[in-house]
């Protein structure tokens, strides 16, 4: 019988952030429907991609459990960390959306202390406020959860699930530029 995925070393940190991106832009996904429901009292398909992932929210989380984790014991150097990197994160990703997409997925124009209608004064502290939660108890909680599941799962099937994970997330990247280019 084949080890299970913790047991072999070959199941490396490549694929611990592979299940983190995967799960976090789903959970992602989860929370801008439920937020976008509650607002506009109806369902509305969020994010750039087909499928019910939004990727800033995987690539949020890596950012959070490679770089800034280490500051779990200093909230105010995580809070504050948070909110530049994030920000900063997050105009670069909306100017680099419009630039090839001409499209817009969020506008902060009527926020006050807004930078281009791209980041705002509120949603910076937010990040710093969402990383305080994430590093001390969402982050934990979903580490303990997947390697206590993924425990029991042997090598080759980890890998497989990983590897088209990627491949579909891939198509579906590619897919969705498309659209978005008008193309076909």
């Amino acid at each position: 019988m084949e080890d299970s995925v913790l047991e072999n070393n070959k199941f490396n940190k490549k694929y611990m952030y592979i299940l983190y991106f995967f799960i976090f832009s789903f959970l992602g996904w989860v929370l801008e429907t439920i937020y976008c429901f509650i607002v506009l009292g109806h369902f509305t398909k969020r994010g750039f991609l087909y499928g019910p992932l939004c990727p800033i929210y995987g690539w949020g989380a890596i950012i959070l459990i490679t770089f800034l984790s280490k500051y779990r014991n200093n909230g105010f150097k995580l809070f504050t960390y948070s909110a530049i990197i994030f920000s900063v994160f997050e105009y670069y990703v909306s100017y680099l959306l419009e630039a090839l997409f001409k499209a817009h997925w969020w506008d902060y124009s009527n926020d006050f202390l807004n930078l281009n209608g791209r980041i705002s004064i509120f949603y910076s502290f937010a990040w710093g406020i969402i990383a305080l939660v994430f590093v001390g108890y969402i982050y934990p909680f979903i580490e303990k959860n997947l390697k206590h599941f993924i425990s029991k799962i042997n090598f080759k099937f980890a890998t497989i699930g990983c590897t088209l994970l990627v491949f579909t997330y891939v198509i579906d990247t590619v897919a969705s530029c498309f659209r978005y280019l008008n193309i076909f």
